[in-house]
C-alpha cells in the first residue's frame, strides 16, 4: 500500500446504536507513519468511528492491509492548534499483524490478486472475513 491508494474499512462502528450488519467506508492510505513517525501504523482518511477497531482495512484488490486501531483526538488537538482535525485515522500495518500471527503460530492466507474491485466488492470481502466483538465488565 502506498499514500493516495484507496482503502476500505469494514466494521461495526457504534454496534448497538448502528446497523448490526456492519458499515463499510472509503477514504485513502495518507501515510505509511502514524502519530510521532510510529511506522507500526499507518494514517488513513476513511473515516471510523468507535466499534471500527479491530476492523480490517483492505486495499483495492480485496487484500488486509492494516486493522483499524484509532482516530485522532480532535478535541485535544483543537485544543492545541485551534483547528479541527478531520478523518485523520490510523491502522496496524497488515506487516506487524502477520508478525504477531507468525509469533503465536496462528496460520494464516495470502492472496496475490491484481484486478481491482469496486469499493462495494470489497466491502463485500471485509463483511465475510469480520464479526462483532464486543467487552463488557
Amino acid at each position: 500500500i502506498r499514500p493516495g491508494d484507496t482503502a476500505v474499512a469494514f466494521g461495526f462502528p457504534l454496534l448497538g446504536i448502528l446497523s448490526s450488519q456492519g458499515s463499510v467506508t472509503v477514504g485513502s492510505v495518507t501515510s505509511l507513519a502514524g502519530i510521532g513517525n510510529d511506522t507500526s501504523r499507518l494514517q488513513m482518511t476513511t473515516p471510523v468511528q468507535p466499534g471500527n477497531s479491530g476492523g480490517a482495512l483492505l486495499n483495492i484488490h480485496g487484500q488486509v492491509v492494516g486493522i483499524v486501531v484509532s482516530k485522532i483526538n480532535a478535541l485535544l488537538v483543537a485544543k492545541a492548534t485551534g483547528d479541527i482535525p478531520q478523518n485523520i485515522n490510523f491502522a496496524v500495518k497488515s506487516s506487524v499483524a502477520t508478525n504477531f500471527l507468525e509469533a503465536e503460530s496462528i496460520t494464516y492466507s495470502t492472496s496475490n490478486l491484481k484486478s481491482k474491485l469496486e469499493p462495494a466488492d470489497v466491502g463485500d470481502i471485509g463483511r465475510a472475513i469480520s464479526y462483532p466483538l464486543t467487552c463488557s465488565q
